[in-house]
């Protein structure tokens, strides 16, 4: 039997598009086929996995041996078209996520023209949940509507004729005309349908408004169409709940065979900081206020326990471990999890400190918030002097980069409280700064990793950016400088020199480091060096424009999870701040 990995393998990365509606999102490749989804929530088990070797994809793609593919967003919207010319024409498929999504049920919408002459399309649907381990089951069909059930999901698929199975599962065809479309509902629901199945058109409309309704005006950003698909990639991410994923995927290798791959579909208390801190500088209020609710909702629950990292409804993120039943994308392995929730990482207090004096600066922080910052201030307050994983994830150590974060947080939020609150918060700040100087250091004079370790490191940019120390402080200098000459190739930049070999043999270049050079740049003054960073890293996407998290500069490939959050937000904010002139922050 022919197997469904066999027939729609694994692409590399540039080549997929994301559909999402805040609960859960897609992954089409450039053959119309969905090849990872998880239901009913991010963090559930994949009902598409054909990209790390599972059973199940649904697919809508032209049935003629000859085509090559293309595709767009629609403006301001996560609604990707699927485009294909042919020997005969031009045939679109319309695929979205019906926006804003139901926390029980995923609405994939799919909608089929040919512009030029009639074309033989087809839809294969294989659904299997628990990451391909359940096929399709109890299969029934009433007139064109088909139901059927995969381990705990129900499944409903209406909107064609002449369904057969096949050795893929399910497959219909059609040829369609240019003066039809094709339209598909493909329902999946963790609770049996009681409803009849949704009228397309007005599934449509739904969507189509939805959009419509919070599309910003980003016309003054660098990249406005770039800055727009951030948008939408970061709101695509975010769930009702508030607490936004740190990207769509799970267990794409960051280094083929390396073991650095990871499950990033849970909510980093970091990231969502990032991502606030760029939609206030845009003036995107929805994505500053669910910053705000998700982040301050955990402050006020764990306080100084605060994990790095939860999933969208607040809960703990389950430790890492591999199913060893997938083959995993090419490179790496199928791994489901995060050790992240056993670690500490302080930075990310003082990244919660820099959001909210962000949103105050936007007038959207009420008084219940405000007790989330004395939560976050009192922690700093308590832990500052512990030992952290830091930005990266790793060993334990006085990471400077987390206590300048602190420090970068505790002055921005002074500025919005009291007399004696921002005097007691601004004195901290400069007690940590204090502390940092005495011991992290380099004999150049920039900042190093941390007291026992005095390397470069690229994290350390924030510094200056985020006002714990000024953009022109002797030690802002030299650290941009040294991260130009030791991190930085033909404008792309890596975190840190993980060993005595070139760069690229340890990792891909971060693309995040890229845009804060941007960022750093353009707060030294150097608006020329700040713009050739910024288009430099702004072009390491592939067709939909979306980023990962690390970039393979000599092949030109994406590494990593897909869409990286903290990626588009920071872009988000780097097309915003270098087009308007916005300063960093005064220490």
């Amino acid at each position: 039997m022919v197997e469904v990995s066999a027939l729609y393998p694994p692409q590399v990365l540039r080549e997929y598009s994301l559909i999402a509606d805040g609960e859960r999102g897609a992954l089409i490749g450039s053959r119309g086929d969905i090849a990872w989804m998880c239901a009913p929530q991010w963090h559930s088990d994949a009902v598409f996995s054909t990209l790390v070797g599972g059973k199940g994809v649904y697919a809508v793609s032209p049935d003629v041996e000859r085509h090559v593919w293309g595709g767009y967003y629609e403006p301001g919207s996560l609604i990707w078209r699927s485009r294909w010319a042919t020997s005969d024409g031009i045939v679109e498929s319309r695929d979205a996520l019906v926006f804003p999504g139901d926390p029980h049920k995923a609405v994939i919408m799919r909608s089929v023209c040919a512009q030029d002459s009639p074309t033989p399309m087809r839809a294969d649907l294989a659904a299997h949940d628990r990451f391909g381990a359940a096929p399709l089951t109890n299969v029934r069909r009433r007139g064109n509507v088909w139901t059927a059930e995969t381990g705990r999901m129900h499944v409903r698929w209406s909107g064609m004729d002449g369904v057969r199975r096949t050795a893929l599962g399910y497959v219909a065809r059609k040829v369609v005309r240019p003066d039809e479309q094709w339209d598909l509902v493909l329902e999946i629901s963790d609770q049996p349908f009681e409803d009849d199945p949704p009228d397309p058109q007005q599934q449509w409309k739904i969507t189509e408004d939805a959009w419509t309704s919070i599309r910003p005006d980003l016309g003054n950003t660098l990249a406005p169409v770039d800055a727009m698909t951030a948008f939408t990639v970061l709101r695509g991410l975010t769930s009702r709940t508030g607490g936004m994923v740190a990207a769509a995927t799970m267990a794409l290798p960051e280094r083929a065979e390396q073991g650095r791959n990871y499950d990033y579909r849970y909510v980093w208390i970091r990231d969502q900081c990032y991502t606030g801190q760029a939609a206030a500088a845009a003036g995107v209020d929805v994505i500053v206020d669910d910053a705000v609710r998700f982040v301050g909702e955990q402050l006020l629950a764990d306080g100084p326990q605060l994990k790095p990292a939860y999933t969208v409804g607040g809960d703990e993120v389950p430790g890492e471990r591999k199913l060893r039943r997938l083959a995993g994308y090419p490179g790496g392995s199928d791994i489901v999890g995060n050790r992240a929730n056993e670690q500490f990482q302080l930075d990310a207090f003082g990244e919660a400190l820099q959001l909210f004096a962000a949103a105050a600066d936007c007038d959207r922080l009420d008084s219940v918030h405000w007790r989330a910052v004395e939560a976050a201030a009192g922690a700093i307050a308590k832990r500052w002097k512990e030992p952290d994983n830091g930005i990266w994830e790793i060993d334990a150590q006085r990471w400077t980069h987390s206590r300048l974060m602190c420090a970068a947080g505790l002055r921005a939020v002074s500025r919005h409280a009291s007399g004696k609150l921002a005097s007691r918060w601004t004195s901290l700040a400069d007690t940590i700064v204090a502390d940092a100087a005495r011991n992290s250091v380099h004999p150049s004079g920039r900042w190093q990793r941390s007291p026992g370790d005095d390397n470069v490191d690229a994290a350390l940019l924030l510094a200056g950016i985020r006002g714990a120390v000024a953009p022109n402080d002797p030690r802002t200098t030299a650290t941009r400088d040294a991260v130009k000459r030791e991190l930085a190739q033909d404008h792309f930049v890596y975190r840190f020199r993980q060993g005595p070999g070139p760069l690229e043999d340890a990792e891909g270049a971060f693309v995040l480091c890229g845009f804060l050079m941007a960022l750093a740049e353009h707060a030294a003054g150097d608006t020329l060096s700040a713009a050739r960073y910024f288009e430099r890293n702004r072009a390491a996407c592939g067709p939909p424009g979306l980023f990962s998290e690390e970039y393979d500069v000599r092949q030109r490939q994406l590494r990593g999870n897909i869409p990286q959050a903290f990626v588009h937000a920071i872009m988000l904010e780097a097309a915003t701040r270098l087009a308007n002139g916005g300063a960093a922050p005064a220490p």
